[in-house]
């Protein structure tokens, strides 16, 4: 008999592979708010709060998110997850002391996930005593994690069985959202207090993938709106792209804009989702992602076109799915 360790898994970094190192430096920092850290010419890292690290970017062609850092707050639970992987006979290896090193935290062990983000667990980050310099007031990580991470999947229900398997995730609720005569069908899942931290759209009926990226965006929760409202602004005053306005979530209520990041993926800034009661909470449909507001912008009718070039093309992509972990995955509810 397993003991679940869902609510003590929190997102706890995230690892990024790119060639535009300067661009993301001005975009991490000047743009969006965050703290920097040089750590050589190769790599870099971006701080939230006092811990080391929560945005390790290196040197690399992927322009995408290459792993995920999962904080699991103890031993036991860490090893429980250990021992799912060797019972279903998932490969997991150590990182290095020098890996660890980079990511801030004491050790940690890596093993597959979907569509080849390498997933990573570790019980201890490593905190810094150095003032933080930023342009942001603050980020809401703790109990919550530091934000979520949205992925596009032509297998949903093989993900959410991974994400079940592994983290014992929980299914918040469903988006039904249709772009373009398109219709989309988004599961949240949540390992914690947060509304979700994962975050899985699928075109309905149609077994493609319109996103070139492994991620479709990652978010960060803002300490206020102010800072909500002055990144945004920063954002269009240093010439980044930005993919939605301002508006407000359907089903967490964030109130969000997202803007696209150096490597092509997109970046949500986030404030005051809904935090989850566990006692109450029961999963529902809601129709559209947002009450009001998250309008495209700048885009145009070849943009259109591109994404569609974008998605036929994927149908010749194999998604992995880490079977040994997902199974025949979770059918909807």
């Amino acid at each position: 008999m397993t003991t679940s360790v869902f609510g003590r898994v929190h997102l706890g970094y995230v690892v990024i592979e790119t060639e535009r190192l300067t661009d993301w430096r001005r975009f991490g920092t000047d743009a969006i708010g965050m703290h920097h850290d040089p750590v050589s010419r190769d790599l870099m890292r971006f701080r939230l709060d006092d811990q080391q690290c929560r945005f390790l970017l290196r040197r690399g062609p992927a322009e995408d998110v290459v792993a995920t850092g999962w904080h699991v707050d103890d031993h036991t639970a860490f090893e429980e997850i250990e021992a799912r992987l060797r019972s279903h006979g998932v490969p997991a290896v150590q990182g290095s002391a020098e890996e660890a090193a980079l990511r801030g935290v004491e050790r940690l062990l890596r093993f597959p996930g979907p569509k080849g983000i390498a997933q990573e667990i570790y019980t201890t980050p490593l905190t810094s005593s150095d003032p933080l310099r930023m342009l942001a007031s603050g980020w809401v990580t703790g109990a919550s994690g530091m934000g979520h991470i949205a992925i596009t999947s032509a297998r949903p229900t093989q993900l959410r069985g991974y994400f079940d398997t592994v983290f014992d995730a929980r299914l918040t609720d469903y988006i039904d959202e249709t772009i373009s005569g398109v219709k989309l069908k988004i599961r949240f899942l949540r390992v914690n207090e947060r509304h979700h931290s994962i975050a899985v759209a699928a075109v309905r009926g149609l077994p493609i993938n319109p996103v070139r990226t492994r991620v479709q965006h990652l978010n960060i929760q803002a300490a206020s709106l102010d800072d909500v409202a002055r990144s945004y602004q920063r954002v269009h005053e240093l010439g980044f792209e930005m993919a939605l306005s301002v508006g407000q979530h359907t089903n967490d209520k964030e109130l969000s804009y997202y803007a696209r990041t150096p490597s092509g993926f997109e970046w949500e800034v986030g404030w005051n989702p809904v935090v989850i009661d566990e006692s109450t909470w029961r999963p529902t449909t809601h129709q559209g992602i947002s009450v009001w507001g998250h309008t495209p912008v700048g885009q145009t009718i070849v943009d259109r076109l591109d994404q569609f070039r974008l998605a036929a093309r994927s149908l010749t992509r194999r998604e992995d799915t880490v079977p040994a972990l997902s199974g025949t995955g979770v059918p909807d509810d």
